[in-house]
C-alpha cells in the first residue's frame, strides 16, 4: 500500500516512515526539501498518485498567531483537496492531547481549526492525539523560564516517546478510518512540577523550579488535567528514566 507521510522528515515523521516501511508498505516521506510543499501544493499532485492513505505530521515553521493559524488552515485545506483529486481513501492527522482545552494558545487554536477543517471534509480520517513528547521535555523548560527560576503548575502530566507516537500514528494508518480521534500518552503519569525538578537535577541545571499554579504553559493557564488523556487512551512502552535521550 502506497502511504505518503506529509512531514515525512522531522521528528515523528522520519520514525513514521522508518515504521511503515517495517511493515512492508510503499511509503513517501513528503516535504519541502523533497520537493513536496503542502503550503503552496507544489509537488502534492505528483507525490499523492497512487496513494491510499496520507499521514501529514507536519508542522509549522513559526509559532506566530496568525502564522500558525494560516500554515495549519492552508496546509490541511491544499492536502484535503488533493487527496480527493487523486483518490485518497484515509487521511491521518498527528494533533495533540488537550488541544481544545487550550484556546489561549494561538498555536493550539491553530490545530482546533485544522481539526475542524478534516472533520468536515470528505475524506475518511483519523487524528491521534498525543501528549507532549520526551524530546521536547527540555523546550517546555526554557519556555516556563524566568531568569534562573522555571515556573510550572502542579497538574498532571504524561509525556510520551517520540518513538511510541510514531508507531501508533504507523498503526492507525494501516488499519481502516476511525472517523474519530484516539490519544496516546506515555506509560506514566507525574505531577508537572515534580517532573521537571528530577528532569533538571538529571541534567545537572543549576536552575530552581517553582511550583507555581498560575504558571502558564504557552500562553495558556492549566487545569488539573488539561495536558493528560482521557481513560482508555494508547500507552507507550518507554519509560522517561530508560529513554535515552533524557541526559
Amino acid at each position: 500500500m502506497k502511504i505518503v507521510v506529509v512531514g515525512g522528515t522531522g521528528l515523528i515523521g522520519s520514525k513514521t516512515v522508518t515504521r511503515l516501511g517495517q511493515l512492508g508498505h510503499e511509503v513517501v516521506a513528503a516535504s519541502p526539501r523533497s520537493g513536496v510543499d503542502a503550503l503552496t501544493g507544489a509537488g502534492l499532485a505528483e507525490a499523492l498518485a497512487g496513494a491510499a492513505v496520507v499521514v501529514d505530521v507536519s508542522n509549522s515553521p513559526s509559532f506566530q498567531d496568525a502564522a500558525v493559524l494560516e500554515f495549519f488552515r492552508t496546509s490541511t485545506a491544499n492536502l484535503l483537496g488533493a487527496e480527493a483529486a487523486a483518490g485518497v481513501g484515509h487521511h491521518v492527522a498527528l494533533s495533540v492531547v488537550g488541544t481544545a482545552r487550550l484556546p489561549e494558545s494561538g498555536y493550539f487554536r491553530a490545530k482546533v481549526a485544522q481539526e475542524e477543517l478534516i472533520v468536515g471534509s470528505p475524506i475518511p480520517f483519523s487524528i491521534v492525539h498525543a501528549t507532549q513528547f520526551f524530546e521536547f521535555v527540555r523546550g517546555i523548560a526554557d519556555s516556563a523560564t524566568d531568569d534562573a527560576t522555571v515556573r510550572i503548575a502542579p497538574v498532571l502530566f504524561q509525556p510520551v516517546a517520540g518513538d511510541d507516537v510514531a508507531e501508533a500514528v504507523a498503526r492507525v494508518a494501516v488499519e481502516s478510518p476511525l472517523i474519530g480521534r484516539i490519544e496516546v500518552a506515555g506509560p506514566e503519569r507525574f505531577r508537572m512540577d515534580d517532573f521537571f525538578r528530577e528532569a533538571l537535577a538529571g541534567w545537572g541545571d543549576p536552575r530552581e523550579v517553582v511550583t507555581d499554579p498560575h504558571a502558564r504553559y504557552f500562553g495558556s493557564v492549566l487545569a488539573e488535567r488539561t495536558l493528560v488523556p482521557d481513560d482508555g487512551a494508547t500507552l507507550g512502552h518507554l519509560r522517561y528514566a530508560d529513554w535515552p535521550g533524557r541526559k
